[in-house]
């Protein structure tokens, strides 16, 4: 039994339902503050708990005797990180806490964590290799920080094994349009951008003024899809290994601006979209590209759908087949 906390949000049910595909059994631990109980199979064991409960997170264990746990549970908005620290810090530190101790209580050695590029911070090279400095500009990427050293150190003192993957910007949708993206708020700029070109909202961006081409940020898009297979490249690895550690970048070691986003989404979807400037968000780096030689070369991770025009087509898609995101 593999054990998904975080496994009804955007990441998490894309990864589950790729194990179900693979005959995994599989559990899911959500809250469903940002996550969709429709995003998963049916009949799934799903516990709607918060890793914060500690009583009910025992039940799981005892209930369900995982053999590895996928760790996507988090508060993950960098602007509101900023905003209100310490309603970042608090879930996503004694969360993990939490899971971890009942981890270790019931012998569950195998740990695939969701890490963030936001670690990094300003990059002073680009691609960003996994050795460059760790100088977190916001919240958000200091908890994601924190947890990698707790892992590290609990792995040093017992059996802990795990895979720690640095995510760069996580985009598009499941190829066969099961699975999607849907935020509320949505922060996550190709949804907001396919928004926009549907007529829902004038899009935002924030900050013109950034040292790039056109003056708006960079970012490395990753599709879905090929996050997926990376946990399971690690999952399997974590799996068939007496002793493993390791972190990895996940990314596409190229970089598109905001306005760049803007042009691919106007071409695939043939409608305008219109927006307008804003002031920076506090803690948003300039520019955040990866280097993920490492994963390729170690867990032989090879993405198959790192152009931009798949990442935004399948997106469009998924929110054309689903206007109301999953309360169609």
């Amino acid at each position: 039994m593999i054990l998904v906390t975080g496994g009804a949000g955007y990441i998490g049910s894309h990864v589950v339902k790729e194990l179900v595909n693979q005959e995994y059994e599989v559990a899911v631990i959500d809250d469903l503050s940002t996550g969709h109980r429709s995003a998963l199979p049916k009949d799934l064991p799903f516990y709607k708990i918060s890793l914060l409960e500690t009583d009910a997170l025992r039940q799981v264990f005892k209930e369900v005797h995982p053999k590895a746990v996928l760790h996507f549970a988090a508060k993950s908005i960098v602007s509101e990180s900023v905003r209100d620290p310490l309603n970042t810090y608090y879930p996503n530190l004694t969360g993990t806490m939490n899971l971890l101790k009942k981890m270790l209580e019931h012998e569950v050695n195998n740990l695939v964590f969701s890490s963030t590029a936001a670690v990094y911070g300003e990059p002073q090279d680009v691609p960003i290799t996994e050795g460059h400095p760790l100088e977190p500009t916001n919240p958000y990427g200091e908890s994601k920080l924190f947890i990698e050293k707790i892992l590290a150190d609990i792995a040093a003192v017992s059996g802990l094994k795990y895979v720690s993957l640095r995510y760069f910007n996580a985009a598009g949708a499941d190829t066969e349009g099961q699975v999607g993206e849907d935020h509320n708020p949505e922060t996550h700029l190709i949804p907001r951008v396919l928004a926009s070109a549907a007529g829902k909202d004038e899009l935002t961006i924030y900050g013109n003024d950034y040292p790039t081409a056109d003056g708006t940020p960079i970012r490395d898009y990753i599709h879905v899809c090929d996050l997926v297979s990376a946990h399971l490249l690690a999952l399997d690895k974590l799996l068939t290994s007496e002793d493993y550690r390791a972190i990895y970048n996940l990314g596409n070691q190229r970089g598109y601006s905001v306005l760049e986003v803007i042009n691919k989404a106007e071409e695939i979807t043939g409608k305008r979209v219109p927006y307008s400037f804003g002031p920076r968000r506090p803690g948003d780096p300039a520019v955040l590209v990866a280097g993920s030689e490492l994963i390729k070369q170690e867990l032989n991770w090879k993405p198959r759908y790192s152009d931009l025009e798949t990442m935004i087509e399948t997106a469009w898609r998924w929110h054309q087949n689903h206007p109301g995101g999953y309360a169609d």
